[in-house]
């Protein structure tokens, strides 16, 4: 009877403690969601395709180039519902699993902007870390099916049981302190030129000039440095798939290139060019689809108080280079008609 009543209190604790420790882990986890979604604000307006934006008439995707110098202010004041799926570092991957994810909220005869940076055919990560990084964030927006490289660990450990990746981040569920704030300050994540951005356009005196051309070599060499291949074949095949998905689906692509600064510009080496238009244009001869080039355009790259940094417009660039779309963009100008 004793050795009965051992055994059955043996399987109770069998039973309760793992019990315990899953209650825990998944009442911790909903506490650290909180924190975890923090991480991904950036993509926060996925969440609004399906109530407060429908029927999307213009839209585009693409990397930070796409997120920060597409601002559609003017049309939707004018009632054009618009969205923008750019995000820092996205490529046609990410741009074609995003569009199969949500491109059901494109209306028939939507207008797409697809940049095409000096980058887009390679990578804008400096390195394999940084790349699997930034991919954790879209396990929180895509589905398993739509996903890239979908992996099922990668998805519980980021999306569904963050909790179990918090790392030092689980400092950030303790009551707050000094101490604890300070930790948490310390182990925060340190700032990148992809990732912050200044808001406003410099002062262009003399030590703002230096400093612009300072921070356009940083972005030249992260661009075009310590890379085996600037043109890799599997993003020329999904930027046809991008193109392909908007014609089977009523969408109208518009390949284009944003404005960039004559200090970005000035040491893209002349072959690299040669070879970068030769795609864009074999590209758009392939499949009938415009390209609007305004990487050189001299009403942006020649006035440095438009730009926010090198290769990115501040919002009165930005605002500046939607007008001139609308005044030049043929495909545009028919969602305006509308």
């Amino acid at each position: 009877m004793k050795k009965r009543k051992s055994f059955v209190i043996f399987l109770i604790k069998c039973i309760a403690i793992p019990a315990a420790a899953v209650l825990l882990l998944f009442l911790l986890n909903r506490s650290y969601r909180k924190i975890d979604d923090e991480k991904y604000m950036d993509m926060w307006n996925l969440g609004m395709l399906g109530n407060q934006v429908n029927n999307v008439r213009l839209a585009n995707v693409g990397s930070s180039h796409g997120a920060y110098d597409f601002v559609y202010d003017s049309f939707t004041n004018a009632g054009v519902s618009c969205f923008n799926f750019g995000h820092t570092s996205q490529t046609y991957e990410y741009d074609l699993a995003l569009l199969a994810e949500y491109g059901q909220h494109l209306e028939e005869g939507c207008v797409l902007f697809i940049p095409v940076s000096y980058f887009s055919f390679n990578n804008e990560t400096a390195n394999e870390t940084e790349a699997q990084a930034l991919s954790v964030k879209y396990y929180h927006y895509l589905s398993p099916k739509n996903m890239p490289n979908y992996d099922l660990f990668t998805d519980i450990v980021t999306s569904r049981l963050p909790i179990l990746s918090a790392g030092e981040d689980l400092l950030k569920l303790l009551p707050k302190t000094s101490l604890t704030a300070f930790a948490a300050e310390e182990t925060a994540a340190p700032a990148t030129d992809e990732t912050v951005r200044e808001a406003s356009a410099p002062a262009m005196d003399e030590a703002a000039v230096a400093e612009f051309a300072n921070r356009a070599a940083q972005r030249f060499d992260r661009h075009f440095n310590n890379k085996e291949e600037y043109f890799l074949p599997e993003r020329e095949e999904q930027l046809y798939a991008i193109i392909n998905y908007c014609k089977e689906h009523g969408i109208t692509p518009v390949l284009i290139t944003t404005p960039f600064s004559s200090y970005y510009n000035a040491p893209v080496p002349e072959d690299f060019l040669n070879r970068f238009y030769g795609i864009i244009n074999r590209i758009a001869s392939d499949t009938g689809v415009n390209y609007y080039d305004y990487s050189h355009d001299e009403r942006f790259s020649e006035n440095l108080t438009l730009f926010s940094d090198s290769d990115h417009l501040n919002p009165e660039g930005a605002a500046y280079f939607m007008d001139i779309l609308t005044e030049e963009v043929y495909e545009l100008k028919a969602v305006i008609r509308e």
